[in-house]
């Protein structure tokens, strides 16, 4: 174990073996972080939480020449609020805050500068791209890749291996990358894809589908390319 003399560590705290604490980390009351878990500087972790095995919290982006979009040079630290409770073999990066209650199981990737909101799910293997904002009471299903710069409001279902893009025109440095909109209440269902549209509050879209058009409030779309039902 490998506690930096600079971190605050609350009361009733549990560390496993091998943890590493850096550089100016708070850690609340009642928090368990399970063994080999890495948290890195300047993190702060709310009361109750619990973390598992061989996770890294508050990781640095990286970045190559080929990188169209490099990720910010300053990132805030990493923010966790209370109760959260986050799996095994997890990775959350600088500059995203997560709410209460969240839940993030193991395999799940968050990058920088996410916000999640209070009592969410984010289930195993999920994948969050940067600068992306997801609402409270959301559910995000096994093995979903949410692309950068998406807006999941309050009480969205998304449904296993649901997939999106950012951009319209596939890497050729055309248009405005901006991921979809879902809004308050919309459902996905499992394996859909979308294009960078708007999903309307309470709409519904089936298992499959393939949507490149904005989705009004209240529909439900199915097919390839996605059609009113």
């Amino acid at each position: 174990m490998s506690i930096h003399e600079s971190a605050r560590i609350g009361q009733g705290v549990q560390l496993g073996e091998y943890v590493v604490v850096e550089e100016g980390v708070v850690i609340g009351d009642k928090v368990s972080i399970g063994h080999h878990s890495i948290i890195k500087a300047g993190t702060k972790i709310g009361d109750r939480t619990v973390i598992g095995d061989l996770t890294i919290l508050g990781k640095k982006p990286g970045a190559n020449r080929k990188m169209s979009r490099k990720p910010a040079l300053e990132l805030p630290a990493l923010f966790i609020e209370a109760d959260v409770r986050i799996g095994s073999h997890v990775s959350v990066y600088a500059g995203s805050v997560i709410g209460s209650g969240v839940l993030i199981a193991d395999h799940a990737s968050i990058r920088e500068q996410i916000v999640v909101g209070r009592d969410t799910i984010l289930g195993r293997n999920v994948m969050v791209e940067p600068n992306t904002s997801i609402g409270s009471e959301t559910t995000i299903q096994t093995g979903s890749y949410i692309t950068a710069d998406t807006v999941i409001e309050d009480q969205v279902f998304i449904g296993p291996c649901c997939s999106m893009s950012n951009d319209k025109y596939m890497a050729s440095g055309k248009g405005h990358h901006q991921g979809p909109r879902i809004r308050r209440g919309a459902r996905i269902g499992n394996n859909a894809s979308l294009l960078p549209v708007e999903i309307g509050a309470n709409a519904v879209v089936g298992a499959g589908a393939v949507v490149t058009k904005d989705v009004v409030p209240g529909a439900v779309v199915v097919g390839n390319p996605a059609r009113l039902r």
